[in-house]
């Protein structure tokens, strides 16, 4: 990027010109995908009823990343990152505006959606490795960790404005309504994304190189004690975790017997939390050790994914995501934060790309409780999930803190014997 901040604190951030319209287009898209995830939810649920069908509209948005997210961090490094941010949003404009024309006519059906939604999921599936990677980029290294975390906690802030602005709008306008909107939205970041000063080093893609490339990534990421801690708990979080989701919409509207708008509050409970912790890890650098902090921040939002369930009202059930929320934002900071100063430069695109990779195991996971919510009811079945989870985030912790000492206790006797 061509702007390096000179000076510290949200002030030097925001007068980053690069880094202002990173984080635009990130609020921009972030909004308008929690946005379309929850419209998609009721539509299909007015239409099919079937938790499971609900479930697979929201897997087809997650699934590329699963699919494409190596390959989007290997393509990156070779080819222009400002031009795949404008395409990405402007193909994401089209998807929405064509699920817009189509439920004006009158014509739409969950499979549209789903279509759209696969569309959407491709063009995500290029996020860390393009935007996420460039506004970790375009600062000087020691505000690194608060340009993530301020991103961070505006995405926290878009999954809380676009639940609450999907249910009112779809309640209001309906299928039609939403999508439009979205599609105006996702033309905005485009025209942002135009605009933006890049200048990146390119080569040319050789397709045969791609395997070779991802070898690589994949072998960095077995030596390095740290990304493979997080690309762990990455999974954990993305298989088991937040799949639950993908259920809001039928819990709110079977358990709770609530209206869309509320279904939107529940939603964007967890949200609210995360934007809250953000808050904190942007106003602040972090006393405590990433790797504590990353670990336990995703048993805190598990634990409250787990209650939830348990809740006695709906009320109860919103200050419990709320308070998960908190976690997710830890999880969310150091998950990039350790890989963008922790991983050379020559290679992290890829590692980037792997994430993605970690990170699309969501599908697999929405799948899995969909389908065990069609057997024992959606409040069981996120409880069965998180708590696998947070079982899991709790090893994954344990396998990294007694490697990080063993570690640590050879380095010193090597120092000694010198």
């Amino acid at each position: 990027m061509t702007v390096l901040v000179s000076s510290g604190g949200l002030r030097a951030l925001l007068s980053s010109a690069s880094f202002l319209r990173l984080w635009l287009i990130g609020g921009c898209a972030n909004t308008m995908r929690s946005f379309e995830v929850l419209s998609a939810a009721l539509f299909t649920l007015d239409m099919t009823g079937s938790g499971f069908d609900v479930a697979l509209v929201s897997a087809a948005r997650t699934m590329p990343m699963l699919l494409l997210g190596a390959f989007s961090g290997v393509v990156t490094e070779a080819v222009n990152r400002k031009q795949v941010l404008v395409f990405g949003q402007a193909l994401t404009c089209l998807a929405s505006a064509s699920v817009a024309l189509l439920a004006w006519a009158g014509v739409a059906q969950p499979w549209h959606v789903g279509v759209a939604a696969l569309v959407a999921g491709v063009v995500w599936s290029t996020e860390m490795a393009t935007r996420r990677r460039m506004v970790g980029e375009c600062v000087e290294g020691r505000l690194v960790s608060r340009a993530l975390a301020l991103d961070t906690m505006t995405n926290s802030f878009t999954r809380l404005l676009g639940p609450l602005f999907a249910g009112i709008i779809y309640q209001r306008v309906g299928l039609a309504g939403t999508f439009g909107f979205s599609a105006c939205i996702y033309a905005l970041a485009a025209v942002l994304a135009a605009g933006l000063e890049h200048r990146q080093s390119i080569r040319r893609l050789i397709l045969g190189n791609v395997p070779r490339e991802l070898a690589e990534g994949v072998l960095f990421v077995r030596g390095d004690l740290v990304i493979s801690g997080v690309l762990a708990v990455t999974i954990a979080m993305n298989l088991l975790g937040f799949p639950y989701a993908a259920l809001v919409a039928p819990i709110g509207r079977m358990v709770f017997q609530v209206s869309p708008a509320l279904v939107g509050v529940l939603a964007a409970s967890e949200a609210f939390g995360a934007f809250l912790g953000g808050a904190l890890l942007t106003s602040r650098e972090p006393a405590i050790n990433s790797r504590v902090l990353m670990v336990g921040g995703s048993m805190l939002f598990l634990a409250c994914v787990v209650a939830m369930p348990l809740a006695p009202g709906f009320w109860i059930a919103c200050l419990l995501l709320t308070a998960g929320g908190f976690g997710s934002a830890a999880f969310a900071n150091m998950q990039t934060s350790l890989i963008v100063l922790h991983a050379p430069m020559h290679i992290r695109s890829r590692l980037m790309g792997l994430l993605t990779v970690c990170i699309g195991m969501g599908p697999l996971g929405i799948l899995l409780v969909g389908a065990i919510a069609d057997l024992v009811g959606p409040l069981l079945a996120i409880d069965l999930v998180a708590a696998t989870g947070l079982v899991s985030v709790c090893a994954v912790g344990v396998v990294w803190r007694r490697r990080e000492r063993f570690m640590i206790a050879r380095r010193d006797k090597k120092t000694r014997s010198q």
